[in-house]
Parts: structure tokens; sequence; C-alpha cells
């Protein structure tokens, strides 16, 4: 694999994690527990969306596809997203955990994208990187907020802790190419993400009553379950063909139209 088809594998596999993600994000508009949450979580839908797309034009400037035909006449077994924004959206404590990981791993991530070598992924990151902070900051804020409140919630959270915790590591799962693009300081090891990710969740889950399973020694964090992989590799779940249908239905029933 060449430099420019390692920049297009990494730059799907990103598009595709925000894409799906936005689209469960955006399954909670009319249903989220506050309307001032409905509102966030819409605006959060459409911000990883519109991330997806800004990834999707340099995939295209590299000679792919257009961003509509990638997100919507592929099938699911083309995609290259994670299982875990595959997931369906559970309860209200489930979507909150996972988007915060998701935030805490996209943060982290576009710190070292800002310094990336290639330009184009530089200046991108540098752009959608304050978007990102927001949504760190609204979803930390839940976590902190529903792991320390009621006893239920407490419970619905540590229980979305649970489920969600091997599936997040699935975000740091090596994409095909990877290694071109490290030598290069175009992108970031994914075990460097995983690590530093490790070391920030952590703490907040401890601060929030939350446990995680997590084994800490000297300073250091490891993880002490195994990640959930496969969606780099095209191995999907059920959950991502649904999902799949679901999205392409209404752009499919209209081959080529003008939106």
């Amino acid at each position: 694999m060449n430099k420019n088809e390692a920049i297009q594998t990494y730059l799907l596999a990103l598009a595709d994690d925000e894409l799906i993600l936005g689209h469960r994000d955006a399954e909670w508009t009319g249903h989220a527990p506050l309307i001032e949450e409905d509102i966030a979580f819409s605006n959060i839908a459409q911000d990883e969306i519109g991330h997806a797309q800004a990834l999707l034009r340099i995939y295209e400037s590299l000679g792919g596809n257009d961003p509509d035909t990638m997100g919507f006449l592929r099938d699911a077994d083309e995609f290259t997203c994670c299982h875990f924004v595959q997931m369906p959206k559970g309860d209200w404590a489930y979507t909150i955990v996972r988007q915060f990981f998701f935030d805490a791993a996209e943060i982290i991530r576009l710190r070292y994208l800002k310094n990336s070598t290639y330009e184009l992924i530089r200046e991108l990151a540098a752009k959608i990187y304050p978007e990102e902070q927001y949504h760190l900051l609204h979803t930390q804020g839940n976590v902190e907020r529903l792991g320390d409140a009621t006893e239920e919630s407490r419970r619905r959270m540590q229980r979305a802790v649970d489920e969600a915790f091997e599936q997040a590591l699935g975000l740091f799962e090596k994409i095909p190419g990877e290694d071109v693009l490290i030598d290069e300081k175009i992108i970031p090891d994914s075990r460097t993400l995983e690590a530093e990710w490790l070391q920030f969740v952590t703490p907040v889950l401890k601060r929030s009553g939350l446990q995680s399973p997590v084994i800490e020694t000297n300073g250091t964090v490891e993880s002490n379950v195994e990640p959930l992989y496969g969606g780099r590799q095209k191995k999907h779940t059920e959950h991502l063909h649904k999902i799949i249908e679901d999205m392409q239905k209404v752009y499919r029933m209209i081959p080529g139209a003008k939106w």
C-alpha cells in the first residue's frame, strides 16, 4: 500500500466512525430525556456527520469517490467503522458513556493530527478541534453528574461503562496501512492514543463514582478487558447492516437525484 492509499484508508475509517455515530446520535432527536439534551445531541449529531463529510472531501481529493457516493452507495461490508459506533443507541446512560468515550478519543487524536506533516489533515484537525472540545465538555459533564447522582442513575451509568469499555477500545484497532503514515509523522500510533485515552478516562470515571476495568501500576493505566476488534477489517455486526439500510433508503430511492 502506497502513501496515498494509506491516507485514503485512514481517512475513510475515521469518516465512517463519525458518520455512523452521527446517525446513532440523531436517533435521539425528539426522544432525549430533556429538551436541552435533545438540542445538544442533535447538534452533536450534525457536527459528527459534518466531520465525516470533511474527511471524505480529502479522500475525494486523493482520487476517491465523492462523499455522497461513499456515504450512501456503499454496502455495509465496505465500511471500516469500529464496532463501537455500530451498536444500537441503548438507553440514555449508554449514549452518554459512548459519546464521552468517543469524544475523549477524538480530542486525543486531533491533538496529534493538528501537527500532522500532511497539510490537509493538519488544517482539518485544527478546524474541528474546537467543536470536539465542546462535545467532550458536554458529555464529560453528564458522566460526572449522572455517575454521582441517584442510586438508579449510578447503576445505569455503571452498566453502561461495563458494556461500552471493551467496545470503545475498538476505536484504537490498527487501520491497514497505518505504519506507513506513522513513519512519516502523518498520524499517531494507535497504541499511543489508546494509552493516553486510558489515562484520561480512568480518573474521570473514578471521580464520578464509577469503576472501570483497568489496572493501575506506578502511574500507568492498562485495560483489563479484551478490545472488541473487527470493524477496521470490515467484519461487522448485524447492527451496522440495519443502520446502513435505514440511512441509505431515501438516497437510493431516487438514483442521481440532486439534493
